[in-house]
């Protein structure tokens, strides 16, 4: 019998969906709320490691992510010279293990509709333009007070997830004190058309940016983003940020000229400067626990971000749906299985942003050193 028979989650993005569509398989009851009215349908492509499809595998969305997105199991580095020189070929490691594909690129709101299909198809009762607006947990459950379309009301749970992002509103509420902090960087970010020969990410480290990166997300998409210096882009229309993303983008070639050239006018773009933090502690506090950016979040310079809040999700869900009790046994069990694998590679990928920062040369920045005890860490189920 599950720890736990009801459920709330707040927000409806990978990690949230995840959690809610895991416990409701295991027969708790669960309510997700989300602030906006309706699921996203921004944003650009979102890569999908093989830790990250292992867990989507068992959501029993994979299917649908297979056929939606785009698989590779291979990276290319390119040099900013005229002819986009390819200097190296990578095999993808397999995070996910040999049945699953080492990467796979993926449209955001794709994905966001395929979960949020899933979590209704097994149960999960979805309630939107609703968020919370009071917790008051104690040892047996918690009391929540949620403001939705037909006033406030309150509701108790036997536990809450916060999955509300990078600012959550949780983690405030329950008084964990850690916030965001700049990495130094930012990042455009265009969906357009996939040129035929786009089959992998290729990367280009240095030129203009610090990255220039594509990723296929279907047989006619993609999105390529540009990583730069962090600056204030706020005050740019969005023709102005195509301009700038046309401009620095021209510095850049081989498959970037056909990228370029697919622009129109209408090209989605838009642009977010990198922010890090970390819980460092227990991920709770009494029964309203953390999972996925409401925990941590780091730069994508080795693009497990989405992995990360999945795995979250995932061991958070086993231990309240094989455990007999909520109890400080089982959250001490997330805080050891979750909290160093986690640091490593938030250290990790903001190391690496650091070394692009500083113009750390090749030799003194072991960038695919480092990347690759990241890979062996997470290859292990979490």
């Amino acid at each position: 019998m599950p720890a736990v028979s009801t459920a709330l989650v707040i927000g409806s993005g990978a990690s949230g969906c995840a959690a809610a569509v895991l416990l409701a398989q295991a027969g708790v009851a669960v309510d997700l709320v989300e602030a906006r009215p309706a699921p996203s349908t921004t944003g650009s492509g979102i890569t999908l490691q093989g830790n990250a499809l292992r867990v989507l595998r068992s959501l029993g969305v994979w299917p649908q992510v297979r056929a939606s997105g785009y698989a590779f199991d291979s990276l290319g580095i390119r040099l900013p010279d005229p002819s986009a020189t390819l200097v190296a070929e990578l095999p993808d490691v397999h995070t996910g293990g040999p049945d699953l594909p080492g990467t796979v690129g993926m449209s955001r709101p794709e994905l966001a509709a395929v979960l949020v299909a899933r979590a209704r198809e097994v149960g999960v009762a979805l309630h939107w333009s609703t968020a919370p607006v009071a917790l008051e947990p104690d040892d047996d459950g918690v009391d929540v007070q949620l403001a939705g379309p037909e006033g406030t009301t309150g509701k108790r749970y036997d536990v809450v997830v916060g999955a509300d992002g990078i600012h959550s509103w949780t983690r405030r509420a329950i008084g964990v004190d850690t916030e965001p902090r700049p990495v130094g960087m930012g990042i455009w970010r265009v969906h357009a058309a996939r040129p035929v020969d786009v089959v992998r990410t290729d990367l280009v480290y240095g030129g203009r940016c610090h990255i220039a990166g594509y990723c296929p997300t279907s047989e006619d998409s993609l999105y390529a983003y540009l990583v730069e210096d962090a600056q204030d882009r706020s005050g740019l229309s969005r023709e102005e940020q195509l301009a700038v993303f046309r401009d620095l983008a021209s510095s850049y070639h081989g498959p970037w000229d056909a990228i370029r050239a697919g622009l129109t006018d209408e090209t989605p773009v838009n642009y977010a400067r990198f922010e890090t933090h970390l819980v460092d502690g227990p991920w709770n506090r009494g029964r309203v626990v953390l999972v996925g950016d409401a925990a941590h979040s780091c730069p994508p310079t080795i693009a497990q971000g989405a992995a990360l809040a999945l795995e979250d999700a995932a061991v958070l869900a086993e231990l309240l749906t094989t455990r007999e009790a909520a109890d400080d046994a089982l959250w001490a069990a997330y805080t050891e299985r979750r909290l160093e694998r986690v640091r490593t590679v938030v250290d990790s990928s903001v190391q690496i942003a650091r070394w692009m920062l500083d113009h750390t040369n090749r030799e003194e920045a072991d960038v695919a050193g480092v990347a690759g005890r990241v890979f062996e860490l997470v290859t292990a189920p979490a």
